[in-house]
């Protein structure tokens, strides 16, 4: 009998409020979207020590990286922070960023949503925009402040993973942020953008390292079946790769996503 493949999960933290204890939770989307498409899900607690969490990671068949309704920390990045900005509890980013590490360093065969999108494209040298609204020329609704299931159309790259996955050409996915990838890690390529430049999906370009990044929410309940498909192929990357070795961080690249989309439309 062959076995599925194991996926660790990071968990969301909550700190100590007066009236209850600090706990970690997750959308119960992750797991289950693991559990089905053929994988056996393992939560992931916020790991003081790195020696422990290697020593997991060295069990897993991949990882997911979670998004999260609040934001990296702007002030980490360098950024005055924006009053639209809610950062996470600091031990959770702590957290996030150590395993976003060990998941490159490692080449843990990874699927990066939202913030865990965002997260990883940082920790491999690249960058962020705080607001969207504020920082993208014209750009679209990507968060709606009242309804949770607000969409949008992006537009595939040809000959990426994203292709391989959703066909050529667009489709619609949930949106739901208002921090984006401003410039991409020099190991990512685009594999999707919107209309109006904003990274929607990323990819290695590491022919060893299966790893996606989305910004879009395939776990969450507004995703359609379409959007579910990268479960299915990041499952399938996982039992593809070979076994993980170390490798050196990369430098952020000096292109922009949008330059990169305006080039590919003028090709």
């Amino acid at each position: 009998m062959s076995t599925k493949p194991v996926i660790g999960i990071n968990t969301d933290f909550r700190p100590e409020r007066k009236d209850s204890i600090p706990l970690s939770w997750i959308n119960s989307g992750y797991y289950d979207s693991i559990s089905n498409t053929g994988g056996i899900p393992i939560l992931l607690p916020p790991y003081a020590e790195d020696d422990d969490l290697r020593q997991i990671l060295e069990t897993l068949d991949g990882v997911v990286l979670t998004g999260c309704k609040l934001d990296l920390d702007p002030v980490r990045l360098g950024m005055d922070r924006h009053p639209a900005s809610k950062a996470m509890p600091l031990r959770r980013e702590d957290f996030d960023r150590r395993l976003a590490k060990l998941c490159y360093e490692m080449k843990i065969p990874t699927l990066a949503v939202g913030a865990g999108m965002q997260t990883l494209n940082v920790i491999c040298g690249g960058t962020l925009f705080q607001h969207v609204p504020e920082d993208v020329l014209k750009p679209l609704h990507h968060r709606d402040p009242v309804e949770s299931c607000n969409r949008h159309l992006i537009e595939i790259v040809p000959g990426t993973k994203m292709d391989q996955i959703y066909g050529p050409g667009e489709i619609r996915v949930n949106s739901d942020h208002h921090m984006a990838v401003d410039q991409l890690a020099s190991c990512f390529r685009v594999g999707a953008a919107s209309p109006d430049g904003v990274v929607e999906a990323y990819e290695s370009i590491d022919d060893n390292w299966f790893c996606i990044g989305v910004q879009f929410h395939p776990e969450n309940q507004t995703a359609s079946a379409l959007d579910m498909q990268v479960f299915d192929a990041f499952l399938e990357g996982c039992t593809a790769q070979e076994e993980p070795s170390i490798l050196t961080m990369p430098v952020a690249s000096e292109q922009t996503p949008a330059a990169m989309m305006s080039e590919r439309r003028a090709a």
